[in-house]
């Protein structure tokens, strides 16, 4: 996923976003500690696609606590 797309997500989303690509992380690295991993690059790209929501999150985290403060 892209940057621009996960901006427009809601937290929710996100959230759930998070969760299910930690799922598919470990079933990953699973699949790799087994020698059974077919698409490697893809190991790759979800804990990018991790590191961006997270991101993203920090940042609407700060945002809000700025607004408040």
């Amino acid at each position: 996923m892209k940057h621009a797309d996960l901006k427009t997500k809601t937290d929710d989303q996100l959230s759930t976003d998070l969760a299910q690509l930690k799922k598919e992380q470990f079933n990953l690295r699973f699949q790799a500690a087994t020698g059974q991993l077919e698409k490697a690059s893809r190991v790759r790209e979800v804990r990018r696609t991790i590191a961006r929501i997270r991101t993203l999150q920090n940042e609407r985290g700060r945002a809000s606590a700025a607004a408040e403060a």
